[in-house]
């Protein structure tokens, strides 16, 4: 049987519908909104594996190119591995429907969102969120939801539901969250204020209202029977949890009075071998009992040490900031870098300019397009002193580069003020927590270093939270061991005016706005501190390039002129190219970007290329070569492939009898151009003093 329900929401009809796909799914349902079309499944195992401690979630979101009517490009033609808006959509999917699963269930689930109709308007982004949630919802999975989302944009004083795609506005927000509260925020904004951005977020809450009073009125007619889930014992009840803690308390204290991460994880890797000696002689306290309680004892010490104590594993405040440290133009032959270090956490970020043939090139199912701003993050095994696989990059590190790119783009001089593409590299080199947020201080400074004109200075600061029924304590500059056992993360970047990139991540379900507000006035005050410790380093763009940077200029030419200067088959182009050593690029409106690592070869190029396009200028001498001797005068090669006659009157102030007095075949002179004659033939003149 199938099910529908469908609403009006921001002016377009939202349809959900059950049962007429995908049916041997533990759950499914296809999603609409405008003619975009998206189906949502999830499958759960009937048993939990054994083997996890963890829950085995993986999110999919596919796009196919025939939801917009298109054969993917390149010589396959197939969709291949995902795309990096593909993996950085799932990553929007997977986190906050993660955290509402109920923490018992471990069985191994997958949920897939496939993009089958593709309208060009309405992305499909926010609807595979809604889908995912509704079709868990329906499942009878142990999920604590539903979850649903919104698209806000900030235009004229006015929040926006759901743009429409090419609607660009000042604030590109993403919200998902429950009926009481919110779960996932991630932001790019053009330095909007707390006040603003805040004020999105209580909009964005309230227009998915009606998603979720609808994903809840279709469950009433076709949810599945529930899950049954064993309801998790609580550990601090059990007796090894009270004798562990009895005995071990003060060692594990001491562990983390270490000053360091890798002090500190040696010594409770210590204690903990000394909790597992004293229990050898029990065979039924297995070490993976050990290690969990061990792990629960920790986590309960941390956070009443936060919650009664509000002191924190290295005494600082809720507010204090680990030392930082900055360091530009480290790397001598770049053309911009930065060292950013705060606490044990550093990254190295270079910048590199080049030209449009740079770009990079992006095929969606919106069409190809070209980006001109790249940011990429490196997370390699050693900055947590691992060892690890190196490959491609995963989720983690293409998402963390979207954040921190999301912060960057806003301060971004326009292409026509800046016609360079930029790419910046972020290596993190020593991660105790917050590396995006180290990602997005580095690139701002070797930005700058490079010389690239960016509106503001920008940093970032990555929020904590411990939360315990009314009593909470919000952290700023967390570290790793504050990440992994607080309740929120909560990441801040932008200028001393505001606010450019934004990403929540809850634990717990939902938090209330008072909460969100005290955490963005923290962040603000701790994002300060952080730009006046940058500043310190640098404060502004520098005034020029790098010297490394490629030099570009630009020149616009007739466009009738296009062909000849491109030549038949390229001959042309290539010939400059390879005369000047540059690169030159031509638009379809005839601008004409010349990129060269010196004023010579730029100017060799665009001598050619003007000798191409433009006639001569009356008047303006010109370097000449003698081709063919006549009696009454020379014929010469000017101004590119022009020809012209220097007539033997023209060649001296005194009388001569011969041509070859003064020039011979092949000889390189000076010339005025002084016109074309009735005939359309350039008159010249050697007379050039």
């Amino acid at each position: 049987m199938v099910f529908k329900k469908e609403i009006d929401w921001g002016g377009r009809i939202l349809s959900i519908e059950t049962g007429r796909f995908a049916n041997q799914a533990t759950g499914s349902v296809t999603i609409r909104y405008g003619d975009t079309i998206v189906l949502c499944t999830v499958v759960a195992d009937d048993k939990a594996s054994e083997e996890n401690d963890f829950f085995p979630l993986t999110v999919n979101y596919i796009e196919k190119y025939y939801a917009a009517g298109r054969i993917p490009g390149g010589f396959v033609k197939r969709e291949g591995r995902p795309s990096e808006r593909e993996v950085l959509i799932s990553r929007l999917i997977d986190r906050p429907i993660r955290p509402l699963f109920h923490p018992a269930f471990k069985n191994e689930t997958q949920i897939i969102c496939t993009v089958l109709s593709f309208d060009q308007e309405n992305d499909a982004d926010i609807i595979s969120i809604i889908g995912a949630s509704a079709a868990l919802t329906l499942s009878g999975l142990p999920f604590m939801g539903p979850i649903a989302a919104a698209q806000i944009g900030y235009e004229n004083g006015e929040f926006i539901l759901n743009p429409k795609i090419g609607h660009e506005t000042s604030l590109n927000l993403t919200i998902a969250g429950t009926k009481d509260g919110v779960m996932m925020v991630e932001s790019g904004a053009k330095e909007l204020s707390e006040k603003e951005m805040l004020a999105a977020l209580k909009f964005g809450h309230q227009s998915f209202q009606p998603v979720i009073n609808m994903i809840i009125e279709l469950a009433e007619e076709a949810a599945k029977d529930s899950w049954e889930v064993t309801e998790i014992e609580d550990n601090s009840t059990d007796p090894l949890f009270k004798e562990i803690s009895d005995n071990f308390m003060k060692d594990i204290e001491l562990a983390y009075n270490g000053e360091t991460k890798h002090a500190r994880n040696t010594a409770l890797k210590a204690v903990l071998k000394k909790i597992t000696e004293h229990f050898s002689d029990r065979e039924e306290v297995t070490e993976d009992i050990l290690s969990r309680l061990f792990h629960d004892i920790c986590s309960t010490f941390l956070r009443n040490k936060l919650l009664v104590q509000e002191k924190r594993i290295d005494n600082r405040t809720g507010k204090d900031i680990r030392p930082i440290s900055v360091d530009v133009s480290v790397l001598p032959r770049v053309h911009g870098s930065a060292v950013f270090n705060r606490g044990e956490t550093q990254a190295l970020a270079i910048a590199t300019l080049g030209t449009s043939q740079d770009e990079q090139i992006v095929d969606s199912l919106k069409g190809e397009s070209k980006e001109r701003f790249l940011l990429h993050y490196n997370f390699p095994p050693f900055c947590v002193g691992e060892i690890g696989r190196l490959g491609s990059p995963g989720r983690r590190e293409i998402g963390h580069g979207r954040l921190a790119w999301k912060a960057i783009n806003a301060v971004l001089p326009s292409k026509e003020e800046f016609p360079y593409s930029i790419r910046v590299v972020s290596e993190v080199l020593s991660c105790n927590g917050s590396s995006s947020m180290a990602t997005v201080c580095g690139a701002s400074l070797a930005l700058m270093d490079a010389g690239v004109p960016i509106k503001n200075a920008v940093a970032g600061i990555a929020m904590g939270l411990i939360i315990d029924g009314d009593k909470y304590v919000i952290l700023s500059d967390i570290m790793a061991e504050e990440d992994h056992l607080g309740d929120m993360d909560f990441k801040v970047a932008g200028t001393k005016d505001g606010i450019t990139a934004l990403q929540m991540d809850l634990k717990v379900n939902g938090v209330s706005f008072d909460i969100m507000e005290a955490a963005m006035k923290q962040a603000r005050e701790g994002r300060l501190h952080i730009l006046e410790k940058m500043a310190e380093g640098l404060s502004e763009a520098r005034p020029e390039l790098n010297e490394n940077a490629p030099k570009l200029t630009s020149i616009s030419i007739p466009k009738d002129k296009i062909r000849e200067v491109i030549g038949s088959g390229g001959k042309v182009i290539r010939e400059i190219i390879e005369k000047s050593g540059t690169k030159i690029d031509i638009d379809d409106d005839g601008n004409v970007t010349i990129a060269a690592q010196d004023s010579k070869s730029m100017q060799i190029a665009l001598d050619m290329i003007k000798e191409i396009a433009f006639d001569p200028e009356e008047g303006t001498i010109y370097n000449a070569t003698v081709v063919k001797i006549m009696d009454f005068g020379a014929f010469v090669r000017f101004y590119g492939t022009r020809e012209g006659l220097v007539h033997i009157s023209t060649m001296s102030d005194e009388r001569i009898e011969k041509v070859t007095d003064i020039v011979n075949e092949g000889d390189e002179i000076r010339v005025k151009f002084l016109g074309y004659d009735n005939k359309g033939r350039a008159k010249l003149t050697m007379k050039v003093g």
